[in-house]
């Protein structure tokens, strides 16, 4: 049986007069007909901070081109931490809960905007010089579309990151039982403006069903993956494993990877139901 591997890179980023250290790579395999099983995963420590990098393929022995990897970055920043450990303890109250989630939300976006947003140049007048200067393009086209409704509370804070944004909101439930997704919102434009870039939101990503369908919905609508990034405050190998087999070159941000998915596609440890504790309803 063909197994696929998910490969952890460890970047160490130093100041140019520091001694080299070596980057770190663990790897693991993770079998199709054991997505439910507890995967070992192993991280190195070091003194400076890292940079997670995750991407799976689907052999050992073929090595795609990079543009044909899903990239799953984990950033490393202590505040990103921070609001996960919040989320995480069960003792959060509800209005915490949902703020906490905004944050997250915010810090990976902002990080999910590096180097991806389109600029444009020119020159103002400070109150001592002309400056030249850099702003977002408004002409370009850019989308955020949450998945109700946790991805609601996750996307609160977007229109404070990314300006000019068009946000279409996407309902999706999940059968409690067959772990099946169900559309029952569905506020997508037919087409999207070409180049159009799009962050889709969900806090959990545990089988990877709902992603699956809401990406689908994309993709009929012609847009490209490298065109889609995906925040996620929680991710498990199961999801990981199925989009990166179905959605080649997609790059997906969170703000940690728990090892294992239960029976009832709750990501253990996890946080619960990220709904239920947003919105003060009971499971």
């Amino acid at each position: 049986m063909a197994s696929s591997r998910v490969i952890f890179n460890l970047t160490l980023p130093f100041p140019s007069d520091a001694p080299p250290i070596p980057s770190t790579c663990h790897s693991l395999s993770l079998s199709h007909s054991f997505l439910f099983t507890t995967p070992k995963i192993f991280c190195s420590s070091a003194p400076r901070r890292t940079c997670g990098v995750v991407y799976s393929h689907m052999t050992m022995e073929e090595k795609l081109p990079a543009e044909n990897r899903m990239l799953v970055y984990v950033p490393p920043h202590p505040l990103i931490k921070h609001w996960v450990s919040v989320l995480r303890n069960e003792q959060t109250p509800c209005p915490i809960f949902r703020n906490a989630l905004a944050e997250l939300g915010r810090l990976l976006m902002y990080e999910a905007a590096r180097d991806w947003l389109p600029t444009v140049s020119g020159e103002i007048q400070s109150p001592l010089a002309v400056a030249s200067v850099e702003f977002i393009d408004p002409r370009e086209p850019l989308a955020i579309i949450p998945i109700l409704r946790a991805g609601l509370a996750l996307a609160e804070h977007a229109s404070s990151v990314l300006p000019a944004t068009k946000t279409y909101h996407l309902g999706i439930s999940r059968n409690e039982e067959t772990l099946q997704p169900t559309i029952y919102l569905n506020k997508l434009p037919e087409k999207f403006a070409d180049g159009c870039k799009i962050f889709v939101v969900d806090p959990m990503l545990a089988t990877g069903g709902t992603m699956v369908a809401a990406l689908n919905l994309l993709k009929d609508r012609g847009v490209d993956n490298k065109h889609i990034k995906v925040i996620s405050a929680v991710a498990a190998p199961p999801a990981l494993q199925k989009l990166s087999e179905q959605f080649p070159g997609l790059h997906v941000y969170t703000g940690i990877i728990d090892p294992e998915v239960n029976e009832k596609g709750f990501i253990i440890p996890g946080l619960g139901d990220a709904g239920d504790r947003s919105y003060g309803t009971d499971p």
